[in-house]
């Protein structure tokens, strides 16, 4: 039993050098000379032993220290032979225990032995570092309504996104915005502008966008990237971002590169100028908060899931706003646009026809294709074969339902007028899709139970999907990611975990594990294999990234170059070759997160405690819907930073999380009850399909 004991009843102010002390560190006990614990000055031991700190003593007399015996062992030998042993130690529970001791020495040792392994100017992988833009001047006036026609007379209340950013103090370029910050929001919360909100490419430009405004980058050959355009201040936070630099349909003037943002039910849009500057289009309602902003071509699309549209054509500058069914995914090939509905149909619009029906005001949208069950479309992927005289063009269709369905569709040449036929259905997931991804060689989907992931081979003939021998399962693992619940981390749309890449090559998933986190892990989406993991040059926090297909240069033998961007909570941009981490495949350790260093991430937070909520349904992903995954199934929960108090009821929200799980439980509650056992096999899928063939290949472990 340990008791309490003051200088004057224990251990006396002074003591002989040679004087032997005992010690219970957490049940162990150590024995040692005073002078061996107190040659350190002002540290922790020499404050204990002179009676500056109160004593516990055990029923042996012993002092008692609450803390890791594990570590405490080269601690102590270290104050013995002034010798660094690890024994096995991590280096960073070594460091923290040494804080605590107060041992300088100590602790500058090992502070130099973790910086051997880190460096401000990143590693192989770094490729660029933008320092954070100066913040424009702030604009007080709203411009006024472009286009022919506007939604709802006044515009709707602008909403907030679901994340907040933290708190970064006076530091850097960016820290006189604090001087003259924005009106409070509606959401009534503190917003810090100076982080990066959202980062998107194309080609060879980068748009990025804070809270209050944005800046595109252009690379030049020979200078890099340069700062081409910046924004004026607008009055809410940026919640999309969309870029377009390339138009393959043919150059279309000043309109061939543009950038979009959205703020609640609002749209501004600007055309770029490839030797620098740009020009607002103008600003544009949808009448609805847009939640999917994004180019097809040089048309600029807006969507939400109310079942509203809006389009404008950079050829005939008209804006066009039209309804359909409540949109619960979306998925572009070509010139079609496709929109997964929550009635279970599929519908296309064919926005490069746009222009020749103004006449009736109206856009073709045409229903592709019904579920048979009718559930919600939440996941949608359209992959387009290569043409030739033969066969000419198949569309393939997957895409996962609200009930965690993944079904695969195709279209054949010679069927086109009866639409596409059913080819395979897995019953796999029981959680809803959130994410699905068919590609040349792999077919990919991610449920809302904390991300997972199962993974298919598909084997092709000239081109096309084959039933022979079909689809095979391939993997099965985790991309945990968690989402701090009081919002702070960054903005949920740029934070999308993937797929990323060109279908006809390999995808990765970016796995940023805490909203915090400095340290992203790059996995392989078909495997889930590590790449490589990258950690920010300035250990600041990263709130942003995407993944960026880069043209190759002009010189002879250059290739296009895959870039991971991350933007900081500082206002930086980060930029790292994928390129060469691709090429150096199998380096890296063959599966995800090791538990060493899962553990390492989960150490900058507080996990808050579980609770139930089954039947929650998903907020699909940005790129194949229109907002990212929440998870329903296991709703691990999550307070915003280490040691900051947060309500017991504070839950920890997949990205994307809100209204849409709501209007899913509705739907659910209206829905019969399902048919299938309460744990799903894979069944033989109907129409065109055939049966689903064994595993050729062990499959993958479940990993985080």
């Amino acid at each position: 039993m340990a008791l309490e004991t003051t200088a004057a009843e224990g251990i006396p102010s002074r003591g002989a050098p040679g004087e032997v002390i005992h010690l219970n560190v957490g049940g162990k006990r150590f024995s040692t000379s005073r002078q061996t614990l107190t040659w350190i000055p002002d540290s922790f031991f020499s404050s204990l032993l002179s009676g500056r700190i109160s004593t516990l003593k055990d029923e042996t007399g012993a002092i008692f220290i609450d803390r890791d015996p594990t570590v405490f062992a080269p601690i102590l030998n270290f104050l013995r032979t002034k010798e660094l042993d690890p024994r096995g130690i991590h280096g960073s529970s070594l460091l923290h225990e040494a804080q605590f001791y107060g041992l300088t020495p100590l602790v500058r040792r090992l502070q130099v032995r973790e910086e051997l392994d880190r460096s401000s100017c990143g590693n192989v992988l770094f490729n660029g570092y933008l320092p954070p833009p100066v913040f424009p001047v702030k604009r007080r006036n709203r411009h006024s309504l472009v286009g022919p026609q506007q939604i709802g007379g006044r515009p709707a209340t602008v909403r907030r996104s679901n994340t907040m950013p933290p708190n970064l103090g006076n530091a850097g370029l960016l820290g006189r915005m604090l001087d003259e910050r924005a009106p409070p929001s509606p959401s009534g919360q503190p917003e810090e502008p100076g982080m990066v909100r959202l980062v998107c490419g194309h080609h060879n430009w980068i748009a990025v966008a804070y809270t209050h405004f944005l800046v595109c980058y252009r690379l030049k050959e020979a200078s890099g990237w340069q700062l081409a355009f910046s924004s004026p201040r607008l009055d809410w936070p940026i919640e999309r971002l969309a870029l377009t630099a390339r138009v393959l349909s043919g150059a279309l003037g000043e309109h061939d590169k543009m950038v979009a943002a959205a703020t609640g039910n609002e749209i501004l849009l600007w055309a770029l100028q490839a030797q620098g500057g740009g020009s607002e289009i103008g600003v544009f309602h949808l009448g609805v908060p847009v939640e999917a902003l994004f180019f097809v071509g040089n048309q600029l699309i807006a969507t939400s899931h109310t079942g509203r549209i809006g389009v404008w054509n950079a050829v005939t500058k008209h804006w066009q706003v039209q309804e359909v069914q409540p949109i619960t995914s979306y998925d572009a090939a070509g010139s079609f646009l496709l929109l997964g509905c929550s009635n279970g149909s599929i519908y296309y619009v064919d926005v490069q026809k746009f222009p020749l029906r103004m006449k009736d005001n109206d856009l073709l949208v045409s229903e592709l294709y019904r579920d048979p069950a009718e559930d919600g479309v939440t996941a949608l992927s359209v992959y387009l074969t290569p043409k030739t005289s033969d066969s000419g063009n198949w569309i393939e269709i997957a895409y996962g339902t609200s009930s965690g369905v993944v079904r695969v569709i195709v279209q054949h040449p010679e069927t086109v007028g009866s639409g596409p036929q059913l080819f395979q259905t897995f019953s796999v997931h029981r959680s809803p899709v959130t994410k699905i991804m068919l590609s040349e060689k792999h077919l990919i989907s991610v449920c809302a139970d904390n991300n997972h992931v199962r993974t298919w081979s598909v084997t092709r003939f000239r081109g096309m999907i084959s039933t022979q021998p079909g689809s095979t399962p391939l993997a099965s693992f985790k991309i945990l990611a968690l989402e701090s619940a009081d919002g702070h981390g960054g903005c949920s749309a740029g934070n999308d975990i993937g797929p990323y890449g060109e279908r006809d090559d390999q995808q990765v998933f970016i796995q940023k594990v805490v909203p915090n986190a400095s340290q992203l892990f790059v996995r392989l989406s078909s495997t889930g294999q590590r790449v490589c993991s990258v950690r920010s040059v300035d250990g600041s926090p990263t709130t942003a990234f995407t993944v960026l297909e880069c043209e190759g240069s002009r010189r002879l033998g250059s290739r296009p170059r895959r870039y991971l961007l991350t933007g900081q909570a500082n206002g930086s941009l980060a930029m790292w070759d994928l390129t060469t981490a691709m090429d150096g495949l199998g380096q890296a350790p063959a599966g995800g997160l090791t538990e060493e260093e899962l553990m390492d991430q989960l150490e900058q937070c507080e996990l808050a405690p579980l609770t139930s909520s089954r039947g929650a349904f998903p907020s699909p992903s940005p790129r194949t819907s229109l907002t990212s995954p929440h998870s329903a199934s296991s709703n691990t929960s999550l307070s915003s930073l280490r040691g900051s108090p947060s309500p017991p009821q504070a839950e920890v929200r997949r990205r994307g999380a809100g209204s849409f799980v709501d209007r899913c439980q509705e739907l659910v509650r209206g829905a019969p009850e399902p048919r299938r056992p309460p744990t799903p096999a894979p069944r033989p899928s109907t129409g065109l399909g055939t049966p689903l063939m064994p595993p050729k290949n062990t499959l993958n472990e479940t990993s985080f």
